[in-house]
Protein backbone atom coordinates (compact mmCIF):
# COMPACT_ATOMS: atom_id res chain seq x y z
CA UNK A 1 0.00 0.00 0.00
CA UNK A 2 1.27 3.63 -1.34
CA UNK A 3 1.07 6.49 1.59
CA UNK A 4 0.44 9.81 0.21
CA UNK A 5 0.82 12.72 2.59
CA UNK A 6 0.86 15.92 0.43
CA UNK A 7 -1.37 16.92 -2.76
CA UNK A 8 2.13 16.84 -4.49
CA UNK A 9 2.46 12.67 -3.65
CA UNK A 10 -1.00 12.50 -4.43
CA UNK A 11 -0.51 13.76 -7.83
CA UNK A 12 2.31 12.10 -8.60
CA UNK A 13 0.84 8.47 -7.69
CA UNK A 14 -2.35 9.77 -9.81
CA UNK A 15 0.06 9.88 -12.86
CA UNK A 16 0.99 6.49 -12.02
CA UNK A 17 -2.29 4.44 -11.61
CA UNK A 18 -3.58 6.41 -15.22
CA UNK A 19 -4.07 3.78 -17.51
CA UNK A 20 -3.49 0.47 -14.84
CA UNK A 21 -7.59 -0.03 -14.59
CA UNK A 22 -10.29 1.30 -12.93
CA UNK A 23 -10.26 3.71 -9.79
CA UNK A 24 -12.34 3.19 -6.75
CA UNK A 25 -12.34 5.90 -4.02
CA UNK A 26 -13.78 5.68 -0.31
CA UNK A 27 -13.28 9.14 1.61
CA UNK A 28 -13.37 8.65 5.28
CA UNK A 29 -12.33 11.21 8.27
CA UNK A 30 -10.70 7.84 10.04
CA UNK A 31 -11.52 6.02 13.06
CA UNK A 32 -11.61 3.33 10.87
CA UNK A 33 -14.03 0.36 11.66
CA UNK A 34 -15.66 -2.07 10.05
CA UNK A 35 -18.48 -0.05 8.43
CA UNK A 36 -15.57 2.04 6.44
CA UNK A 37 -13.50 -1.63 5.89
CA UNK A 38 -16.96 -3.15 4.54
CA UNK A 39 -16.65 -0.03 1.73
CA UNK A 40 -13.57 -1.07 0.99
CA UNK A 41 -13.86 -4.65 0.22
CA UNK A 42 -16.96 -3.86 -1.96
CA UNK A 43 -15.01 -1.17 -3.74
CA UNK A 44 -11.84 -3.42 -4.21
CA UNK A 45 -13.85 -5.80 -5.55
CA UNK A 46 -15.96 -3.91 -8.05
CA UNK A 47 -12.44 -2.16 -9.53
CA UNK A 48 -9.16 -2.69 -9.93
CA UNK A 49 -7.78 -0.01 -7.68
CA UNK A 50 -8.80 1.60 -4.29
CA UNK A 51 -7.73 4.82 -2.91
CA UNK A 52 -8.81 5.78 0.41
CA UNK A 53 -8.69 9.19 2.00
CA UNK A 54 -8.44 10.02 5.91
CA UNK A 55 -9.31 13.71 6.39
CA UNK A 56 -11.14 15.25 9.07
CA UNK A 57 -12.70 17.70 7.24
CA UNK A 58 -13.28 21.62 9.53
CA UNK A 59 -15.83 22.82 6.71
CA UNK A 60 -18.33 20.33 7.94
CA UNK A 61 -18.19 21.07 11.87
CA UNK A 62 -20.13 24.00 13.18
CA UNK A 63 -19.45 25.86 16.24
CA UNK A 64 -19.42 23.97 19.35
CA UNK A 65 -19.14 20.66 17.12
CA UNK A 66 -16.39 17.77 18.08
CA UNK A 67 -14.12 18.96 15.28
CA UNK A 68 -11.08 19.21 17.97
CA UNK A 69 -11.75 16.05 19.65
CA UNK A 70 -13.09 13.64 16.85
CA UNK A 71 -11.23 10.42 17.52
CA UNK A 72 -7.79 10.44 15.14
CA UNK A 73 -6.05 7.13 15.37
CA UNK A 74 -3.80 7.23 12.31
CA UNK A 75 -0.89 4.51 13.39
CA UNK A 76 -4.17 2.23 13.66
CA UNK A 77 -6.21 3.27 10.25
CA UNK A 78 -2.47 2.95 8.16
CA UNK A 79 -2.95 -0.90 9.44
CA UNK A 80 -6.39 -1.27 8.80
CA UNK A 81 -6.57 0.22 5.71
CA UNK A 82 -3.51 -1.80 4.26
CA UNK A 83 -5.38 -4.99 5.60
CA UNK A 84 -8.91 -4.38 4.04
CA UNK A 85 -7.47 -4.18 0.39
CA UNK A 86 -6.84 -0.14 0.15
CA UNK A 87 -3.65 0.95 -2.75
CA UNK A 88 -3.39 3.87 -2.01
CA UNK A 89 -4.12 5.53 1.65
CA UNK A 90 -4.14 9.61 1.41
CA UNK A 91 -3.65 11.64 4.61
CA UNK A 92 -3.95 14.89 3.27
CA UNK A 93 -3.80 18.15 5.22
CA UNK A 94 -5.75 21.18 5.97
CA UNK A 95 -3.54 23.71 4.39
CA UNK A 96 -3.11 20.67 1.29
CA UNK A 97 -7.35 20.98 0.89
CA UNK A 98 -7.73 24.58 1.85
CA UNK A 99 -4.35 26.51 0.68
CA UNK A 100 -6.48 29.57 1.43
CA UNK A 101 -9.69 30.59 2.70
CA UNK A 102 -12.37 29.18 0.27
CA UNK A 103 -13.97 31.93 -2.00
CA UNK A 104 -16.56 29.08 -3.46
CA UNK A 105 -18.20 26.16 -1.80
CA UNK A 106 -20.46 23.78 -3.06
CA UNK A 107 -24.15 25.39 -1.24
CA UNK A 108 -26.94 22.07 -0.58
CA UNK A 109 -30.09 23.63 -1.26
CA UNK A 110 -33.53 21.98 -0.87
CA UNK A 111 -32.09 18.34 0.57
CA UNK A 112 -30.23 20.09 3.65
CA UNK A 113 -32.82 21.54 4.92
CA UNK A 114 -34.52 18.16 6.53
CA UNK A 115 -32.85 15.89 8.89
CA UNK A 116 -29.40 16.40 10.22
CA UNK A 117 -29.22 19.73 7.72
CA UNK A 118 -32.01 21.13 9.77
CA UNK A 119 -30.01 20.77 13.03
CA UNK A 120 -26.62 21.15 11.56
CA UNK A 121 -26.94 24.08 9.67
CA UNK A 122 -24.04 24.27 7.12
CA UNK A 123 -22.51 20.45 7.76
CA UNK A 124 -23.71 19.49 4.36
CA UNK A 125 -22.64 22.41 2.05
CA UNK A 126 -18.68 21.68 3.46
CA UNK A 127 -19.06 18.04 3.27
CA UNK A 128 -20.03 18.17 -0.12
CA UNK A 129 -17.48 20.69 -0.93
CA UNK A 130 -14.50 18.23 0.23
CA UNK A 131 -16.04 15.19 -1.81
CA UNK A 132 -16.10 17.61 -4.74
CA UNK A 133 -12.62 18.53 -3.99
CA UNK A 134 -11.61 14.85 -3.72
CA UNK A 135 -13.61 13.86 -6.41
CA UNK A 136 -11.93 16.65 -8.71
CA UNK A 137 -8.35 15.19 -7.63
CA UNK A 138 -8.84 11.75 -7.64
CA UNK A 139 -10.74 11.23 -10.45
CA UNK A 140 -12.32 8.00 -9.82
CA UNK A 141 -14.75 5.50 -11.84
CA UNK A 142 -17.05 5.05 -8.35
CA UNK A 143 -16.89 6.95 -5.03
CA UNK A 144 -18.17 4.78 -1.94
CA UNK A 145 -20.43 5.85 1.15
CA UNK A 146 -22.16 3.93 3.45
CA UNK A 147 -25.91 3.74 4.06
CA UNK A 148 -26.21 4.85 7.67
CA UNK A 149 -25.94 8.08 6.32
CA UNK A 150 -29.01 8.22 4.32
CA UNK A 151 -28.83 11.90 4.03
CA UNK A 152 -25.48 12.34 2.86
CA UNK A 153 -25.78 9.36 0.07
CA UNK A 154 -28.56 10.81 -1.32
CA UNK A 155 -27.14 14.81 -1.32
CA UNK A 156 -23.76 13.10 -2.49
CA UNK A 157 -25.72 11.17 -5.36
CA UNK A 158 -28.01 14.58 -6.93
CA UNK A 159 -24.75 16.85 -7.06
CA UNK A 160 -23.09 14.37 -9.22
CA UNK A 161 -25.82 14.20 -11.32
CA UNK A 162 -26.61 17.97 -11.28
CA UNK A 163 -22.63 18.72 -11.89
CA UNK A 164 -22.62 16.08 -14.55
CA UNK A 165 -20.02 14.23 -12.80
CA UNK A 166 -18.25 11.07 -14.53
CA UNK A 167 -18.27 9.26 -11.35
CA UNK A 168 -20.90 6.59 -9.98
CA UNK A 169 -22.16 7.31 -6.58
CA UNK A 170 -22.44 3.92 -4.60
CA UNK A 171 -24.00 2.95 -0.95
CA UNK A 172 -22.99 0.60 1.46
CA UNK A 173 -24.95 -1.55 3.41
CA UNK A 174 -24.84 -0.25 7.16
CA UNK A 175 -22.50 -2.54 9.51
CA UNK A 176 -23.74 -3.09 12.54
CA UNK A 177 -22.43 -4.45 16.04
CA UNK A 178 -24.38 -7.77 17.00
CA UNK A 179 -26.90 -6.02 18.91
CA UNK A 180 -28.36 -3.95 15.89
CA UNK A 181 -26.02 -0.51 16.79
CA UNK A 182 -24.89 1.02 13.71
CA UNK A 183 -20.98 1.25 13.79
CA UNK A 184 -19.90 4.76 14.33
CA UNK A 185 -16.70 6.33 15.31
CA UNK A 186 -18.48 8.04 17.75
CA UNK A 187 -19.64 5.33 19.79
CA UNK A 188 -16.26 5.52 21.58
CA UNK A 189 -18.19 8.39 23.45
CA UNK A 190 -20.98 6.49 24.79
CA UNK A 191 -21.08 5.57 28.44
CA UNK A 192 -21.83 1.97 29.18
CA UNK A 193 -25.13 2.94 30.08
CA UNK A 194 -25.63 4.73 27.02
CA UNK A 195 -23.84 2.43 24.75
CA UNK A 196 -26.62 -1.05 26.58
CA UNK A 197 -29.68 1.32 24.86
CA UNK A 198 -28.01 3.08 22.13
CA UNK A 199 -29.22 -0.31 20.13
CA UNK A 200 -32.63 0.49 21.04
CA UNK A 201 -33.06 3.42 18.35
CA UNK A 202 -32.57 1.30 15.23
CA UNK A 203 -34.68 -1.23 16.69
CA UNK A 204 -37.21 1.50 17.40
CA UNK A 205 -36.94 2.41 13.63
CA UNK A 206 -37.49 -0.87 13.06
CA UNK A 207 -40.41 -1.33 14.79
CA UNK A 208 -42.05 1.90 13.34
CA UNK A 209 -41.25 0.73 9.89
CA UNK A 210 -42.75 -2.14 10.27
CA UNK A 211 -46.02 -0.66 11.55
CA UNK A 212 -46.15 2.03 8.70
CA UNK A 213 -45.87 -1.18 6.09
CA UNK A 214 -48.86 -3.11 8.20
CA UNK A 215 -51.17 -0.46 9.17
CA UNK A 216 -51.13 1.18 6.80
CA UNK A 217 -50.42 5.03 9.37
CA UNK A 218 -49.42 7.86 7.93
CA UNK A 219 -46.00 9.43 7.85
CA UNK A 220 -47.00 11.97 10.61
CA UNK A 221 -48.62 9.32 12.60
CA UNK A 222 -45.29 6.72 12.60
CA UNK A 223 -43.12 9.83 13.16
CA UNK A 224 -45.17 10.99 16.40
CA UNK A 225 -44.94 7.23 17.74
CA UNK A 226 -41.54 6.73 17.08
CA UNK A 227 -40.19 9.77 18.52
CA UNK A 228 -42.85 8.91 21.68
CA UNK A 229 -41.54 5.38 21.95
CA UNK A 230 -37.65 6.78 21.69
CA UNK A 231 -38.70 9.57 24.51
CA UNK A 232 -39.50 6.76 26.76
CA UNK A 233 -37.06 4.25 26.02
CA UNK A 234 -33.55 5.95 25.67
CA UNK A 235 -32.12 8.84 27.90
CA UNK A 236 -31.06 10.67 24.93
CA UNK A 237 -32.54 13.94 23.59
CA UNK A 238 -34.16 13.35 20.44
CA UNK A 239 -33.18 15.54 17.33
CA UNK A 240 -35.37 14.43 15.19
CA UNK A 241 -37.83 11.63 13.34
CA UNK A 242 -38.60 11.92 9.89
CA UNK A 243 -40.46 9.80 7.27
CA UNK A 244 -39.41 10.84 3.76
CA UNK A 245 -39.26 9.91 0.17
CA UNK A 246 -36.32 8.49 -0.88
CA UNK A 247 -34.17 9.77 -2.35
CA UNK A 248 -35.42 13.39 -3.35
CA UNK A 249 -36.08 13.83 0.98
CA UNK A 250 -39.57 14.81 0.49
CA UNK A 251 -42.33 14.68 2.38
CA UNK A 252 -44.61 11.51 1.60
CA UNK A 253 -47.79 11.48 -0.10
CA UNK A 254 -49.93 9.68 -2.97
CA UNK A 255 -48.42 11.33 -5.88
CA UNK A 256 -44.75 10.80 -4.90
CA UNK A 257 -42.67 9.28 -7.31
CA UNK A 258 -39.76 8.03 -5.34
CA UNK A 259 -39.47 4.12 -5.27
CA UNK A 260 -38.32 3.81 -1.98
CA UNK A 261 -38.94 5.78 1.74
CA UNK A 262 -36.52 6.65 4.39
CA UNK A 263 -37.92 6.84 8.26
CA UNK A 264 -34.53 8.25 9.88
CA UNK A 265 -33.79 9.65 12.98
CA UNK A 266 -30.79 11.52 15.25
CA UNK A 267 -30.36 11.36 19.05
CA UNK A 268 -27.78 12.95 21.43
CA UNK A 269 -26.04 11.88 24.11
CA UNK A 270 -23.59 14.58 26.30
CA UNK A 271 -20.53 13.20 24.26
CA UNK A 272 -21.84 11.30 21.34
CA UNK A 273 -24.78 12.32 18.55
CA UNK A 274 -25.73 8.74 16.65
CA UNK A 275 -27.97 9.00 13.45
CA UNK A 276 -29.25 5.83 11.60
CA UNK A 277 -32.57 4.83 9.47
CA UNK A 278 -34.68 2.32 7.47
CA UNK A 279 -35.08 2.76 3.69
CA UNK A 280 -37.70 0.70 2.25
CA UNK A 281 -39.61 -0.07 -0.73
CA UNK A 282 -42.71 1.76 -0.99
CA UNK A 283 -45.21 -0.57 -1.84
Amino acid sequence: MLICRTKKEWLNCRDQMEGNGSIALVPTMGALHQGHLQLAKQAKADHDQLVMTIFVNPLQFGEGEDYDHYPRQEEADIEKAKASGVDVLWLPSVDDIYPRDPAVTVRVGKMSERLCGRHRPGHFDGMATVVMKFLQLVRPDAAYFGKKDGQQLAILTRMCEDFHLDVAVVGGETVREEDGLALSSRNVFLSEGERKEAPLLYKTLQKGYERFRQQKESPVKTEREVTAELSERITASIDYVELLTYPSLEPSDENDTDEQLILAAAVRYPQARLIDNVIFERE
